[in-house]
C-alpha cells in the first residue's frame, strides 16, 4: 500500500530553500521520498515521533545530518511534509 505525500505551500518554499543550499543531496532526497510515499515505516527512514512544541509530528532521515518533518495521518494514508533541512533547523522550536 503506498501513501500520498501532500507537499504544502510552505513545505515547498522549504523545500526549494534546501535545494538550493544543498545540490548534493538531490539524489538522496528524492530517495528518501519514494520510500517515505512507498512505506514511511521502512527502517532505512528511521522515523520516529517528536515530543515537545513538535508532539504530533514525526521525522525521518535523509541522511545523518539532514531531516525532514512530517505529519503521519494513517487514517488516510497520507504523510503531510512539514520541513525539511539540518538536525538543528528541523527541531527548531518557532520555525520560519
Amino acid at each position: 500500500m503506498s501513501y500520498t505525500l501532500i507537499f504544502t505551500e510552505s513545505y515547498k518554499k522549504r523545500a526549494k530553500r534546501f535545494a538550493q543550499k544543498h545540490p548534493e543531496l538531490k539524489e538522496p532526497y528524492r530517495k528518501t521520498l519514494q520510500l517515505l510515499a512507498f512505506n514511511p515505516f521502512h527502517p532505512s527512514l528511521r522515523i520516529h515521533s517528536l515530543t515537545g512544541k513538535l508532539a504530533g509530528l514525526h521525522s525521518v532521515s535523509i541522511n545523518l545530518n539532514y531531516r525532514i518533518t512530517l505529519e503521519l495521518v494513517i487514517s488516510e494514508h497520507d504523510v503531510i511534509l512539514v520541513n525539511v533541512g539540518s538536525h538543528d533547523e528541523v527541531y527548531q522550536i518557532g520555525q520560519k
